[in-house]
């Protein structure tokens, strides 16, 4: 699900004519005092902005009446670092005048195939907590999604609640539009949390989060999410870059989110990559158990082409101060796992890996990922050893364990050399790259060995150079799967005049922050 921020989501109600109290976002002590001052220099609440519930409860709620506790406040807020990621921004509000305080939310019902509203005449705490302490609070409505909501149907409900007057009218008239803002931007949940009656008889959403389903993003695109997925928090750069490989590549599955932004010189923490559901969660029990850290969740799974493992081991080598690399899934994958091999040893020649690195790729044709990564990378003094399904993941990881010892190296990031053409080339456009072919560096091949390296005969020969042998835009649509074998061959077996392109947007400038932020 892909959830909002407090303030997003109140631009959202104050469409649907739902009261919010004015407010300004902030990121630093000098924007919340001029936000103050626009305010009207009146008392204040400055709000954390996370996608979670009690911030109070970790001290990300203040109250302040000066300049100068703003200033302080704002100082000590973006100082939270909550679940290992820091706050950034600040919700500054006029303080409401009190008298009562509710609770209000709609849910998706998966059960009753229906939306339910969920009312209490007491707020501030949790749901769960309310229904337990206060039972007889809760008002509880099954909505038919073609009658819709009706303000007599609230009216009916609050009634019984020992509501009247104004204020029975109000609150209505308030759960019916927080419907229509539900259905009209496809909200899994939405959560009014103190739904506030203020000392003047004004009915206030004093807090609200929505959370949007994944599959109707595209169509809110006003609502600026950049990842649809459900994430305990905003996205990291590295995740908004790894997102949009896996947007745009339909050919099996890359999913990547950081467990921390900073990455402490523990000696603890490496780099994950799974495959499959059930094969990672067992694989990271074992890290577990072995007293090692994730930094990140990664799986690439449902037979992805070499290309997309390739881009998700440099997405993962984009992490400073990891101290190995392990993959493991579930040691029966039906993907052919020399596609897998290929696309690590693409992405640890070009890092010169300097961490100690475990892949346990169980599966079909273990045996040949297996032998790829012996005579492409081990052989060649890189730390990097393969296993296949016979090799529990606890053993991998003890093995990983041993070889990062009590001294471990820290992972450093480099910058993202890219190659540069000279222009004369040869070359064809695959779904996600280009290839280029140096013909006058072809002169000097003796074997000509890329043509038979390329299963799936996209390559032939035409006057002793290897070309294309199928059509230009079907290269592109995917008929070259991007298996890397013919850039294997060409650099470890003969002259090197064949390179595979495959950018990774953003990422470049990423990692220059990266390095400059660790001088």
């Amino acid at each position: 699900m892909a959830k909002l921020f407090e303030y997003q989501s109140k631009n959202i109600l104050k469409k649907f004519n739902i009261k919010i109290p004015e407010g300004i976002v902030v990121s630093s002590p000098q924007e919340g005092i001029k936000a103050f001052e626009d305010l009207g220099n009146i008392p204040v609440v400055l709000k954390i902005q996370l996608w979670k519930t009690g911030r109070k409860g970790i001290g990300g709620v203040k109250f302040c009446e000066s300049k100068e506790c703003v200033k302080e406040s704002i100082s000590d807020l973006l100082e939270l670092v909550v679940d290992g990621f820091p706050v950034r921004e600040i919700l500054i509000e006029k303080k409401l005048n009190v008298k009562n305080e509710f609770f209000a939310g709609l849910i998706i019902d998966d059960e009753e195939k229906k939306p339910v509203m969920i009312f209490s005449t007491y707020g501030g705490s949790g749901i769960e907590e309310i229904a337990k302490k206060h039972p007889e609070s809760i008002v509880k409505l099954y909505i038919d999604v073609i009658d819709g909501l009706s303000p007599f149907q609230v009216r009916q409900e609050l009634v019984k609640k020992g509501i009247s007057g104004k204020t029975l009218i109000k609150i209505a008239s308030t759960l019916v539009n927080l419907y229509r803002a539900m259905r009209e931007y496809d909200a899994r949940s939405l959560e009014v949390n103190p739904l506030i009656l203020t000392e003047e008889g004004e009915i206030f959403a004093a807090d609200a989060h929505i959370v949007i389903d994944d599959y109707a993003v595209f169509r809110h695109k006003d609502l600026g999410i950049e990842i649809a997925r459900e994430f305990p928090r905003p996205p990291t750069e590295l995740e908004k870059i790894a997102y949009k490989v896996e947007e745009k590549d339909y050919r099996g599955t890359f999913y990547f989110i950081q467990m921390t932004e900073e990455i402490p010189k523990d000696g603890k923490h490496i780099g994950f990559h799974g495959a499959g559901g059930g094969g990672s969660m067992m694989s990271m029990d074992a890290v577990a158990d072995e007293k090692l850290i994730i930094a990140n969740f990664t799986d690439t799974s449902g037979n992805p082409p070499a290309s997309k493992v390739y881009r998700a081991a440099k997405i993962i080598l984009s992490q400073p101060n990891i101290v190995g690399y392990f993959a493991s899934g579930s040691g029966v994958a039906s993907q052919e796992q020399f596609h897998s091999a290929r696309g690590f040893v693409k992405a640890f020649l070009e890092e010169d890996i300097d961490i100690p690195a475990v892949l346990r790729l169980g599966g079909n044709y273990e045996e040949v990922a297996i032998e790829i990564l012996e005579k492409y990378l081990h052989s060649k003094g890189y730390n990097v050893i393969g296993y296949g399904k016979n090799t529990s993941p606890r053993k991998a990881v003890r093995k990983l364990k041993d070889m990062i010892g009590e001294m471990p190296v820290f992972h450093r990031v480099k910058p993202l050399e890219e190659f540069i053409p000279k222009g004369d080339e040869y070359s064809f456009t695959t779904i996600t790259g280009i290839v280029y072919i140096e013909h006058n560096i072809c002169n000097k091949c003796k074997t000509k060995g890329c043509i038979d390296a390329c299963k799936y005969n996209v390559l032939k020969l035409e006057d002793g150079k290897p070309v294309l042998a199928i059509d230009r835009e079907d290269a592109k649509k995917g008929k070259c799967t991007e298996c890397l074998a013919c850039e294997i061959y060409c650099n470890f077996h003969e002259k090197g005049a064949l390179t595979i392109v495959l950018p990774i947007p953003g990422l470049k400038e990423y990692r220059e922050g990266i390095i400059e932020h660790n001088r």
